[in-house]
């Protein structure tokens, strides 16, 4: 294990999750002289920076707390990546815990395959554990609630993938095809990842490398993510001017959406067109319906499961459907 490697760590307000994170990354079993780690802060406003400074950057040489003033994750990962002095880079988030052997095994999978990227399984979890949370950590790493997203749903061998979570980058690449785009407060990882892709690299999952991130633990969170999520396809789409940048998955809520909306217009006229709109919900209901009858137990709500996906397919279909509408007035300033 000579290669060296930086842990970058954006964050902003994460006095919750910073500490258990920070511990998880001095766990590693990667010898501690080849690691260099920033947290890129987006200058947080509660005690991040404090329980940072303190109880880390104070202690540990290697551990060093860099500025982001102008916040967005994009930003963060570039500043990371300009002040790497490594072999490898590993762009992680705050508000998950990593694997003991997370980085050495990513490091070894790297000698042994051809790629630009290499990441590991994500587990959601929860802090606080109720028939609620549960509804939302079975929805969460279901592929009818986020799709044919491998490293949230699962792996048993290594594949090659478009994306992955918290992945490890050769520092190559990003003299190859460039930084993030500075453009996107989201997508901005599978947008890179994608460009790697599209120039002829490889990304792979690996089933031996993990971390667990904290999910939402409200309704109301998980409608404000995802609607947020939803939006930012559409903008990166804009923004990047391909639409391969991102995956068929990423749109088929919006899909959902228009196919119960799009007929309401024509029913105005003609009610018959609103047995379209009736139809496509009816066939939703029933497979939401179903699926949350497989995935109950005596730990999960039945209701909650069933909220759960409503409320991520609708809110992620309307933020994408609110892209749209904000793309004539995107192109109007320029």
């Amino acid at each position: 294990m000579n290669s060296t490697v930086s842990i970058i760590i954006p964050c902003y307000n994460e006095e919750d999750y910073i500490k258990d994170c920070l511990h998880s990354v001095l766990d590693f079993n990667y010898p501690k002289d080849k690691l260099e780690i920033f947290i890129v802060d987006g200058m947080s406003i509660d005690r991040t920076r404090e329980i940072v400074i303190s109880e880390f950057c104070n202690n540990f040489s290697n551990i060093k707390l860099i500025d982001n003033p102008k916040r967005t994750a994009p930003y963060a990962f570039n500043i990371g990546i300009k002040n790497s002095h490594s072999d490898f880079i590993i762009i992680i988030g705050a508000h998950a815990q990593y694997s003991k052997d997370y980085v050495k095994n990513l490091i070894e999978w790297h000698s042994k395959l051809e790629a630009y990227n290499i990441g590991g399984l994500m587990k959601t979890e929860i802090k606080n554990i109720n028939r609620k949370t549960n509804a939302i950590i079975k929805v969460l790493s279901n592929k009818f609630g986020v799709g044919n997203a491998n490293f949230r749903t699962g792996t048993k061998e290594v594949v090659e993938v478009d994306t992955v979570a918290y992945g490890c980058y050769k520092k190559e690449c990003f003299e190859i095809f460039g930084l993030f785009n500075e453009k996107l407060t989201r997508n901005q990882d599978i947008e890179f990842n994608k460009r790697i892709i599209n120039g002829g690299g490889k990304i792979y999952l690996v089933p031996n490398a993990y971390s667990i991130y904290y999910a939402r633990e409200s309704f109301n969170g998980i409608a404000k993510n995802n609607f947020q999520n939803g939006l930012w396809n559409i903008l990166t789409v804009y923004y990047t001017k391909d639409f391969s940048s991102l995956s068929l998955r990423h749109f088929v809520p919006l899909i959902f959406v228009l196919s119960i909306l799009l007929p309401l217009i024509p029913a105005i006229f003609y009610w018959q067109y609103a047995l379209l709109s009736l139809t496509s919900l009816t066939l939703y209901l029933i497979l939401i319906f179903f699926v949350s009858s497989k995935m109950k137990d005596k730990h999960t709500s039945y209701y909650s499961l069933i909220y759960t996906f409503l409320i991520l397919h609708f809110s992620y279909g309307t933020g994408s459907l609110l892209g749209v509408f904000r793309l004539p007035f995107l192109a109007s300033k320029n």
